[in-house]
């Protein structure tokens, strides 16, 4: 079993994006799951997760809970050691000094030695505090954005169980002790829109781009494909975490923008950051509702909706535009994340998709960006 440490920004997205490179995947306290298996290089290419350890075991967030924890606990290993202890949000108020110094006393007393700079193994110690929210997943007026009743697990079809027969909504206290396995690359502000060769004001910021990348199906040997691309920045990150990916656009602009943006993070022969080959690309003009693949052509289908506007299609409305590339998509694949300032989940259904899980992102004051995850 594996303790996962979160982003901490959204939890309930961050678990969605998590089970991308993990199995088995559930929160027991703000900022931490536990997952049954992982893929290590995939942890790797997590936007919201940033790291997994061999779980040793949980209890109460406190220090002398944390060292009984360990003196109890079997360690099959040797070498040198370091402990790094986290309290997630400040929420426990444990000392992370004084949790590293008992620690690694019980480590040395059992005849590890202490490396703080290039240690062999790595004890991580996190402790949370907080209420454990329900899944997160949301419903949103269609006409005006409004964020509704939050659906049920049973709504949106994800796993509703609670850990530790804690029920969500509770509040929880944990300490969670785990040898570090892997931990995400955080190279995401080498990718800022701004310092792109193509960049247009409104572009998605490359975490999120990543996540929503990993949620619709990315990696070595997947294609994606976005009808409506944009500065590319959603492919990019797809194809940094080993996936090939088709971007159409209606826009000549976008498509020879999304070209540069290609070629200058995806045509080097280097290994990606995450440690994975770059995938291919093709670019090219075209219509989201219309698209000139085969069924089934494609693993996956990520794409950010126009907001608030008018589609540069002439011939569409915004409505047509959207609910014709919902369409499309379910076509030519089985998975598809949508991204939009509204929910669209009537239109996804509409095309014959099944709302997996559903998640509201407030972006500023005037913008609420919604996450609609379709299977």
């Amino acid at each position: 079993m594996y303790l996962l440490e979160l982003g901490g920004e959204d939890d309930a997205f961050a678990a969605c994006e998590a089970t991308s490179a993990a199995t088995g995947v559930r929160r027991i306290a703000p900022g931490l799951a536990l997952a049954d298996a992982i893929v290590s290089d995939r942890i790797r290419g997590l936007a919201y997760t940033h790291r997994a350890s061999s779980l040793i075991g949980h209890t109460d967030a406190g220090v002398d809970s944390a060292r009984a924890l360990l003196e109890a606990a079997s360690i099959g290993r040797e070498g040198s050691v370091a402990v790094r202890a986290t309290d997630v949000h400040g929420s426990t108020g444990v000392s992370t000094s004084e949790t590293e110094r008992t620690l690694g006393k019980v480590l040395v007393d059992r005849g590890f030695a202490v490396d703080l700079d290039d240690p062999d193994h790595v004890l991580r110690a996190t402790f949370s505090a907080g209420r454990l929210e329900p899944d997160g997943a949301v419903e949103a007026d269609e006409a005006t954005g409004d964020l509704l009743t939050p659906l049920s697990a049973s709504e949106v079809g994800v796993e509703a169980e609670s850990t530790d027969d804690t029920p969500r909504g509770e509040c929880v206290s944990v300490c969670a002790l785990g040898w570090l396995t892997a931990e995400s690359v955080r190279d995401f502000g080498d990718r800022a829109p701004t310092d792109k060769p193509f960049f247009q004001p409104g572009s998605m910021d490359p975490l999120l781009a990543r996540a929503v990348a990993n949620v619709a199906g990315a990696r070595p040997g997947a294609t994606i494909l976005d009808p409506m691309c944009g500065t590319g920045g959603v492919l990019v990150e797809a194809g940094l975490v080993g996936a090939d990916v088709l971007g159409t656009d209606a826009q000549a602009k976008m498509t020879e923008g999304a070209r540069e943006n290609f070629s200058h993070f995806l045509e080097s022969a280097a290994p990606s950051p995450v440690g994975v080959s770059r995938g291919s690309w093709h670019v090219g003009r075209g219509d989201a509702t219309r698209l000139p693949l085969a069924d089934g052509a494609v693993d996956g289908v990520v794409f950010d909706a126009p907001y608030g506007r008018q589609s540069k299609i002439e011939t569409h409305r915004l409505e047509d535009l959207v609910s014709g590339a919902l369409t499309e998509a379910r076509r030519v694949a089985s998975r598809a994340v949508v991204v939009a300032d509204r929910s669209w989940a009537t239109a996804a259904r509409e095309a014959g998709w099944e709302l997996e899980a559903a998640f509201s992102r407030r972006v500023h004051r005037s913008l609420t960006r919604y996450v609609l995850v379709l299977g």
